[in-house]
């Protein structure tokens, strides 16, 4: 009984992990490749807030699960 709880708190610490991992590359990449792109692409200052906020919001649902 034990032993299945501890794998239980195993894996879902590794979930945890994985999704705040995932989080916070999706964050960093809109704050720093997306508007990177942008410049070197030529795109409009409204299109790249609004796939830097698509990312943001793809960030929040990652970390949250």
């Amino acid at each position: 009984m034990k032993q299945e709880m501890m794998n239980v708190v195993v894996e879902k610490g590794v979930g945890e992990t994985a999704a705040l991992l995932l989080g916070t590359g999706l964050a960093l990449t809109s704050m720093i490749l997306i508007p990177a792109f942008a410049v070197r692409l030529g795109l409009g200052a409204s299109l790249t807030g609004a796939l830097r906020m698509a990312m943001m919001k793809a960030s929040s649902k990652a970390i949250r699960g």
